[in-house]
């Protein structure tokens, strides 16, 4: 079975598959057994056809002893799937792909592979992950983990954005993600024909992580608001891009009563929250999406799928899902310092009839007893934790 690791350029993929090989060579797998060819590299760069990633592979196999091959980035080979394939049918080979966008997963290769491969999807480092991260790098950590919460909201959980002093080297690092993720995925699998009208999408989009949008919402204000001509198609073509390039994430807009998803508006909630800052002048925390982008971020990673519940003219934050009968209510808000906010908060739970579990996260780090069944969670401990939805 081939394993397909995806995710947003400069999360950690390649790490991860030098720590694979690493423990396959503890487990006695010799050098001459592994195969692994990184497309972004200087030696592999102009790889660009599959009959060259073929005669590649084929220089690198030197017997007909079982192999693993890692290949890193491989949607840089246009037309890979066939040759993949070709060496998955042979069975003398354990495969494991990376890829920076969605397109990895389409077309011939989902044809040729149902049932055959398994996405392990990533996403940068979480709160703890970024803690024990830092650590390892001997990196100062503030004694109090909510100041430490903090910084990670503004620096984002790039790996790579570690290696860097200053907020600002951070920021430039995340703004040069970006601009890979334009020149090397988006530009080479669609045409963006108007580059401008593009990154004002992606910064309306980015902006705006969190609410509610859609395609006519974003229509408005290009049109409306900034005298901008454009097509709906391109619009819905243009946020796919982002979706695509892992930069973005939908989250559906759920009816509870009906049971049915809810068409044309969506929440989109980012990657990485350092994407927002280096896009834009604002640094101040915006608490209500940032919390709901940190938690979105944290059970996705943990494998629960995420949707905004829906009762009448009221919202649910998230219901969240790991099994068909595991479901679970939640509401984000920084505080519930006072009787206005706690209302707001409580009252879609008081209207939705299932009787599953209730959560609400806040940053406060005055305990919260829990009320009417409702269980009231500081996000920071929970996540820094490692803890489920029980």
């Amino acid at each position: 079975m081939i394993k397909v690791i995806t995710g947003i350029r400069r999360c950690g993929k390649s790490y991860l598959l030098k720590t694979i090989i690493e423990e396959l060579k503890e487990k006695g797998v010799k050098d001459k057994d592994i195969i692994y060819i990184e497309l972004d590299s200087k030696t592999y760069k102009n790889i660009k056809t599959p009959e060259e990633l073929e005669k590649t592979i084929d220089n690198l196999v030197k017997d007909n002893d079982f192999k693993y091959l890692f290949i890193d980035e491989v949607q840089n080979v246009k037309g890979y799937e066939k040759i993949i394939n070709a060496y998955r049918e042979e069975e003398n080979f354990s495969i494991f792909l990376t890829g920076s966008n969605s397109y990895l997963l389409s077309g011939e290769l989902m044809t040729k592979l149902t049932g055959r491969y398994i996405e392990i999807e990533m996403l940068p480092l979480n709160f703890y992950e970024y803690v024990d991260m830092k650590k390892f790098l001997n990196k100062k950590i503030d004694t109090n983990i909510y100041r430490e919460f903090e910084e990670f909201i503004r620096e984002g959980g790039f790996p790579g954005s570690l290696k860097y002093d200053t907020y600002e080297d951070k920021l430039l690092y995340t703004r040069s993600i970006i601009e890979q993720i334009f020149n090397k995925d988006i530009r080479n699998h669609k045409k963006i024909k108007d580059k401008s009208l593009f990154e004002v999408i992606q910064k309306f989009v980015i902006g705006n992580f969190g609410s509610i949008i859609s395609v006519g919402s974003i229509y408005n204000y290009l049109t409306k608001d900034n005298n901008i001509l454009v097509d709906r198609r391109t619009i819905k073509s243009y946020i796919e891009v982002l979706e695509n390039a892992k930069i973005i994430y939908p989250c559906d807009l759920f009816d509870i009563k009906s049971k049915k998803v809810l068409e044309g508006e969506k929440k989109y909630y980012l990657a990485d929250l350092s994407i927002y800052y280096a896009l834009n002048t604002d640094n101040r925390i915006n608490y209500g999406p940032v919390l709901e982008n940190v938690l979105f971020s944290y059970l996705k990673s943990r494998n629960y799928s995420l949707s905004v519940g829906k009762i009448g003219n009221l919202e649910c934050d998230f219901i969240a899902r790991r099994s068909v009968d595991e479901y679970f209510y939640i509401q984000v808000s920084k505080n519930i310092d006072d009787k206005k906010t706690e209302e707001r908060e409580y009252k879609p739970f008081y209207e939705i009839k299932e009787m599953y579990p209730r959560y609400l996260f806040t940053s406060d780090m005055i305990f919260q007893k829990n009320v009417d069944g409702i269980h009231n969670v500081n996000i920071v401990d929970f996540i820094y934790k490692k803890e489920d939805l029980k």
